[in-house]
């Protein structure tokens, strides 16, 4: 399994979550970066519990297999190797407050175990990435969904433009924006997660438990 030097994310990829956050959108995908400490896996979602409402955001997370710098969209397709979903955690009452400040967000979305993903899956067909679906059940009420056909900037158009501003080694990993529904999270919370593309299926199970 490679490993990550970065995790690349996106913000306001889909209208509608920007909308729920009263967010405008950007002419151009909102770029941030979380570190290889963010990383965790289900079924463990850890949260803080003494910084705020820590949200969830659903997110479809691809990893590369080549070196991406200043790729066209068909490079960035071709280096598609893998396919999960993620956990975007997001301290939100912190994240606003660095918003107001005019402060980077990274503490509110970069601290340990702030990306949580589930198990990757192979992808042999790079193409029906951009037909994907997914959804999160919280104890079995449904709480996200998204179509990748939603998203404002399609997934080979995303990773060509972030390899213009962050080379992408392999191993690195883009998340690719939120759909609407974005919400808090509570310890003992169950967690059910599912993505489709193609003849494929995933399905993961998680649960939310106090980082202490």
């Amino acid at each position: 399994m490679l490993k990550p030097s970065k995790i690349v994310c996106v913000g306001r990829n889909y209208a509608a979550h920007a909308a729920e956050l009263n967010n405008p959108i950007p002419a151009e995908p909102l770029l941030f970066i979380k570190p290889p400490s963010s990383l965790a896996k289900l079924p463990e979602v850890r949260i803080p519990t003494d910084r705020g409402a820590c949200h969830h955001e659903l997110e479809l997370a691809v990893q590369v297999q080549q070196r991406l710098r200043r790729a066209t969209p068909e490079q960035a397709s071709a280096a598609i190797g893998q396919v999960t979903l993620a956990l975007d955690l997001t301290l939100r009452e912190l994240q606003d407050k660095l918003k107001q400040e005019g402060q980077p967000w990274e503490r509110a979305k970069a601290f340990d175990g702030a990306c949580v993903l589930a198990e990757w899956l192979v992808v042999d067909d790079p193409a029906q990435l951009q037909q994907a679906s997914f959804k999160l059940f919280c104890d079995e009420h449904l709480q996200q969904q998204g179509e990748a056909t939603q998203m404002l900037m399609p997934i080979a158009e995303l990773i060509a433009h972030i390899s213009h501003t962050f080379t992408l080694e392999p191993g690195d990993v883009v998340l690719t924006g939120t759909p609407a529904g974005v919400g808090p999270l509570h310890v003992g919370q169950q967690l059910d997660l599912h993505l489709q593309f193609g003849a494929t299926r995933g399905h993961w199970q998680g649960k939310v438990i106090a980082d202490e």
